[in-house]
């Protein structure tokens, strides 16, 4: 490695970006990021891969109940309550 380097005729570069992904900017409570980044070093992944894999296994799941779950109608109630009052 140099002592020096002539950075005179340098220009700045575009940001490259990567592709399916936003940058953004998010505040997050200081003991948060630590908990994550102590969580990346065991695993050797980045913290904010880390937390991006967390939210999408949250969003993900809460998109599949959603899903999964079945309206409530009178029939099923009424069913369930028979049920509940006969075993009583």
């Amino acid at each position: 490695m140099r002592d020096e380097y002539d950075f005179s005729k340098a220009k700045r570069g575009a940001v490259i970006s990567s592709p399916g992904k936003t940058r953004i900017t998010i505040m997050l409570d200081d003991d948060v990021i630590e908990h994550f980044r102590a969580q990346a070093e065991a695993q050797g992944v980045g913290y904010q891969t880390l937390i991006n894999a967390l939210l999408r296994k949250a969003a993900v799941g809460t998109g599949k109940a959603k899903a999964e779950a079945k309206p409530l109608t009178v029939a099923m109630l009424r069913r369930v309550l028979r049920e509940e009052l006969h075993t009583s």
